[in-house]
C-alpha cells in the first residue's frame, strides 16, 4: 500500500505567513471594536478640531493647529500602542485567549510581533486621517519626515512596552482602569494640549521626562519649528522603550 500525497501538505504554515495572518486578524478586531475606535480615532480628531477652532488654551504665537497637530499625533500613538493594546491584551489574558494562542504553532514572540505590527498599521491609518484633518484646518508642517518617522517608531516601542507590561502583570479590570487613568493624566500633563511651560517650574522637568512629553515635544520641534533631529526626545523615548519592553519580556504572565 503506497503512501498518498496530500494537497495541501499537512503541517504548519511558514512563519512569515502566520505572522501576517495574525496581524490581519488583530487589526480587524481592533477596527471592529467601537470603544477602541472612540479612543484611537474619534477622541484625537475631536480634540484637534475643537482646540484648533475655539480659542480656549493659549498655545503661543502662530496658528493653534501648528501647536496642536504634533501633540495629537503623539496622543494617537499613545492611545493605540499603550491604552488600546493594554486593555485588549489584558482581557485576552483573562479569558485564556493568550494561553490558547501560546499552544498554537505560532510562537509567543511571533504573536507579540503580530500585535506590534497591528498597532503600526492602525497608527498609519490614524496619522493619515489626523494629517488630513490638520491640513483642512490650515496646518503648515515643516522639518524632516525621517525625524518624524524615528520619533513615531520609538514612541510606539516605548508605549507598547509599557502597555504589555501593564496587561501582563495586572488583572484585566485593573488594567482597564489604570490604562484609562494614565491616558487622561498624560493627555492633560504631557504637553499634548497644554504647553509644558504653563505648568509650575517644580514639576516641569519631571513632566518633560514622560514618554508622551518627549514624543509630543519632539514632533513639535520638527513639524512646527523645523528642527533637524531632536536627539533629546529620541533618547528619552529609547530609554522608555528599553525599560518597558525589557520589563514586559521579564514579567509578562500568560495566564
Amino acid at each position: 500500500m503506497s503512501i498518498g500525497t496530500y494537497t495541501p501538505r499537512p503541517g504548519a504554515a511558514p512563519l512569515p505567513r502566520m505572522i501576517a495572518a495574525q496581524t490581519v486578524l488583530e487589526t480587524k478586531m481592533l477596527l471592529r471594536n467601537g470603544e477602541q475606535l472612540l479612543l484611537t480615532v474619534v477622541i484625537p480628531a475631536l480634540l484637534l478640531v475643537l482646540f484648533s477652532s475655539v480659542d480656549i488654551i493659549d498655545t503661543g504665537t502662530g496658528e493653534a493647529v501648528d501647536f496642536l497637530a504634533p501633540g495629537v499625533l503623539a496622543l494617537a500613538v499613545m492611545s493605540t500602542a499603550f491604552t488600546g493594546q493594554a486593555i485588549a491584551t489584558g482581557f485576552e489574558r483573562r479569558y485564556g485567549v493568550l494561553k490558547l494562542l501560546g499552544t498554537s504553532p505560532l510562537p509567543r514572540w511571533a504573536l507579540m510581533t503580530a500585535k506590534t505590527l497591528s498597532v503600526l498599521v492602525t497608527e498609519v491609518l490614524q496619522v493619515v486621517l489626523l494629517t488630513a484633518i490638520a491640513f483642512g484646518l490650515g496646518w503648515s508642517p515643516h522639518g524632516s519626515p525621517f525625524a518624524v518617522f524615528l520619533l513615531l517608531v520609538l514612541g510606539t516601542a516605548a508605549f507598547s512596552g509599557l502597555g504589555l507590561l501593564m496587561a501582563g502583570t495586572l488583572r484585566a479590570e485593573a488594567t482597564l482602569a489604570a490604562a484609562n487613568l494614565v491616558f487622561l493624566l498624560l493627555l492633560v500633563g504631557g504637553g499634548v494640549i497644554v504647553p509644558l511651560d504653563k505648568f509650575p517650574d517644580a514639576v516641569r522637568p519631571v513632566l518633560g521626562l514622560l514618554p508622551i512629553s518627549a514624543l509630543s515635544d519632539g514632533l513639535r520641534d520638527v513639524l512646527q519649528h523645523g528642527a533637524a533631529v531632536p536627539w533629546g526626545g529620541l533618547g528619552i523615548l529609547a530609554a522608555w522603550a528599553v525599560l518597558g519592553l525589557g520589563a514586559a519580556a521579564r514579567f509578562f504572565r500568560w495566564e
